[in-house]
């Protein structure tokens, strides 16, 4: 990661030697460089509200169409792996178009670019968070179910008491990478009109013709977005490991 660091500064330095690079566009001593940066930086908050809102809603589908794939019912298994196969077979860049521009059509509802990006990027994650569930909630030894039944506890209780629990803790880091996954996958509803960070690098270098100044800065944002995230994830392992020593 260090290394990363410094391979970047030492091409941003070269490139602000060079008479080709265009770094005043983004310069914030300058009246115009710091216009451009508010700008860029104005697109945050709906990209971690679109992040946050679909993963959120992923999370409770995604679990939702797991447990029907550790059904004893041939059924009800196979509703969870149509489910899964359908949706991952979907690449997100055309589910995005198609929810936005198909979907009002099919049901007659007008959808915004929010929604319609929510809609999207939740229903293709879903599919991977039911996978991820069912390997965590299967990992959970049979002898935590036959507790349970030994005090009477109910099917809902179970899940809810003791094996979601203990199957959180194990899928965290995978769960970690989607949301990951997610915030860079939320760049895609920038086709569609959302006025998140890629979308407003977009417009910026239309009007101002530096593509290459303007998203290396893109890149930047990202990049310290997605730190701060796997940083917050870790922080929440370590925090459940020292629950469970105490």
């Amino acid at each position: 990661m260090r290394l990363a660091f410094v391979v970047l500064a030492v091409s941003l330095l070269a490139g602000c030697a060079s008479d080709n690079w265009g770094w005043y566009v983004v310069d914030p001593t300058t009246t115009s460089g710091a216009s451009n940066l508010k700008f860029l930086l104005s697109g945050l908050g709906n990209t971690v509200l679109l992040t946050v809102t679909a993963i959120s809603i992923s999370v409770v589908v995604g679990l939702l169409v797991a447990l029907p794939g550790l059904s004893q019912r041939a059924g009800l298994r196979r509703f969870n792996r149509v489910y899964v196969e359908l949706v991952r077979a979907v690449p997100i860049l055309v589910l995005i178009l198609w929810v936005y521009y198909g979907l009002p059509q099919v049901t007659g509802l007008s959808i915004n670019v929010f929604w319609a990006g929510v809609i999207a990027l939740a229903l293709s994650d879903s599919a991977f968070q039911a996978e991820i569930f069912r390997a965590g909630i299967q990992s959970i030894s049979r002898g935590q179910y036959e507790a349970a039944q030994s005090i009477s506890l109910n099917y809902r209780d179970t899940m809810r008491y003791i094996i979601l629990p203990q199957a959180i803790k194990r899928i965290l880091p995978a769960l970690g990478n989607q949301l990951v996954y997610m915030l860079k996958m939320s760049s895609l509803v920038s086709v569609i009109g959302m006025q998140e960070l890629t979308r407003k690098a977009n417009e910026l270098v239309v009007s101002e013709y530096r593509p290459l100044e303007i998203y290396t800065v893109l890149v930047l944002e990202y990049l310290v977005l997605i730190l701060l995230v796997s940083a917050g994830v870790r922080w929440l392992e370590r925090r459940l490991q020292a629950d469970e020593r105490n």
